[in-house]
């Protein structure tokens, strides 16, 4: 089987095996195909190393509790496997996909009454950090209405709404989205987001409507570490479209600045000073792996 865009003797790992990629197979009851009832993580790989991975596996714990999957492996489980699908990496900057579904069952909305096993899934792909125009150029967004579901918290395999939200920036000739709940900032596309006004470092709290990604405690941590406040509350998008910067933060985007925002630019429409130094510091670590 070809795979557009992937190598075909890329190695995964799928309910205990390694195999090539056109080789894995799981059936079409498998409820993370009919309902997309699973979770996900994606862990980035510098030199070989993988990135805050004890943070990463704390919300894979988080979110197969949350819908209710007994974890296949314990911590060193899924650190063996890690480190076993980055030896098969071709490249020592890539990304870790892991996957667990609930597993396979007739259909049915409800849990399987009886005990099934999860269905674990692991892949690695090469990963290009953002390049320099990202970095010096900036990143172009339109805001929509977040459409989403109530429980954003959740790392779930069940993305059409962010799906939908990338297609429709796609569609408008731009990078991404940054979308608002009843007016005011939850996240982007596939991102948390953040902004700087009056010299304070600004996110949304975390709770149910956003995915708390790795590096929004990281962010904290930097901008601590540079003596920039940051606070975490309610942001109304009249406060983030004036804002003095607007930065987006995900495991392949790092972090990386917004410079226009549906069509007008962000402060000075350049990458702004708190980013650079956020930046540097976000780079620095990335050195010390």
């Amino acid at each position: 089987m070809i795979i557009p865009g992937m190598a075909s003797d890329s190695q995964v790992y799928l309910n205990g095996e390694f195999m090539q990629i056109g080789e894995a197979k799981i059936s079409v009851l498998d409820r993370g195909f009919i309902f997309g009832d699973g979770i996900y993580e994606v862990v980035p790989v510098y030199n070989g190393k993988p990135f805050r991975i004890a943070h990463h596996l704390d919300r894979l714990d988080r979110s197969l509790a949350a819908i209710r999957i007994a974890n296949p492996h314990d911590r060193a489980g899924w650190l063996a496997l890690i480190g076993q699908l980055i030896e098969r990496s071709p490249s020592p900057i890539c990304m870790v996909y892991l996957q667990v579904t609930r597993g396979v069952a007739k259909r049915d909305h409800g849990f399987p009454k009886e005990p099934i096993a999860p269905t674990v899934f692991g892949m690695v792909n090469a990963m290009v950090p953002p390049g320099k125009a990202q970095r010096e150029q900036g990143l172009s967004v339109i805001s929509l209405p977040d459409e989403r579901w109530l429980h954003c918290e959740i790392k779930s395999v069940s993305l059409l709404g962010n799906v939908l939200a990338k297609q429709a920036a796609t569609d408008a000739g731009v990078d991404d989205v940054v979308m608002f709940r009843d007016g005011y900032l939850s996240e982007g596309s596939s991102s948390n987001v953040w902004v700087v006004i009056g010299g304070k470092l600004l996110a949304p709290p975390k709770n149910n409507l956003i995915l708390e990604g790795i590096r929004y405690g990281l962010m904290g941590e930097l901008a601590e570490q540079i003596g920039l406040p940051f606070e975490a509350r309610k942001l109304s998008k009249q406060e983030v479209l004036a804002a003095d910067e607007i930065m987006v933060t995900s495991a392949t985007k790092e972090v990386l600045p917004v410079v226009r925002i549906d069509g007008r630019p962000v402060g000075s429409g350049k990458p702004g000073p708190v980013y650079a130094r956020l930046r540097e510091r976000y780079d620095a670590l990335i050195a010390s792996l």
